[in-house]
């Protein structure tokens, strides 16, 4: 029974069925299903099948999105009980579409993954200035800054952030992840950024892999 109601909610997600996944995790909570198991088993294991399929071109930008709200309706319900239950994120991430720049379908979409993954996350917009990041960095702890441009006429100020941050004195405090689509990592190297992702599921498994260099 319990495996079934697991794999339910699994399955709602990956129909991108919002209404379902708040139903059945509301169920699963009902039943005495682990809180744990069911933000492992279900939601983020969900996300991480979407995720593949979405490397492998099975799926598109719209499928991943509706699967991403349909795993938020899920999280709504099961984060009021992290804390009594110990659950934590594990890391804390800052993102946001640099300044210049007013694209957010793409970051939005990293930003959900990154969430489902269990990331803390604040997301500033768009447009966002190299002090904002910085700020996140000094007063909030942020453990990995992403950074999100579109225009190939915004890519400098990815290069501008990592400066403010060398000025700043907490370059060494966090770990720069960049991506957009005019971005490569031969550009992410030129700017001495951390880490580049070429899409949203692949920023998860970068962010994990920034994050245990860190540690």
């Amino acid at each position: 029974m319990r495996d079934k109601i697991l794999q339910d909610i699994k399955d709602a997600l990956q129909e991108g069925d919002r209404d379902g996944v708040a139903e059945k995790t509301r169920f699963a909570l009902n039943s005495g299903v682990e809180i744990k198991a069911i933000l492992d088993n279900s939601l983020i294991a969900g996300m991480e099948i979407i995720g593949g399929k979405f490397k492998r071109n099975e799926i598109f930008i719209p499928e991943v999105l509706i699967s991403a709200k349909a795993m938020h309706a899920g999280m709504a319900i099961l984060e009021p009980y992290f804390t009594k239950h110990g659950i934590k994120p594990i890391g804390k991430v800052a993102i946001g579409t640099v300044k210049g720049d007013l694209h957010d379908i793409g970051k939005n979409i990293v930003s959900m993954m990154l969430k489902g993954a269990c990331f803390d996350i604040e997301d500033f917009g768009i447009d966002v200035p190299p002090e904002k990041f910085v700020d996140a960095v000094k007063t909030k702890g942020a453990e990995i800054l992403v950074l999100s441009a579109l225009l190939t006429t915004s890519m400098n100020s990815m290069r501008d952030t990592i400066a403010a941050l060398k000025y700043a004195g907490v370059r060494d405090k966090v770990k720069v992840m960049v991506g957009g689509a005019p971005v490569t990592q031969g550009f992410a190297d030129s700017i001495e950024a951390d880490g580049y992702a070429k899409d949203a599921a692949t920023a998860v498994d970068k962010a994990k892999e920034l994050l245990s260099k860190a540690i």
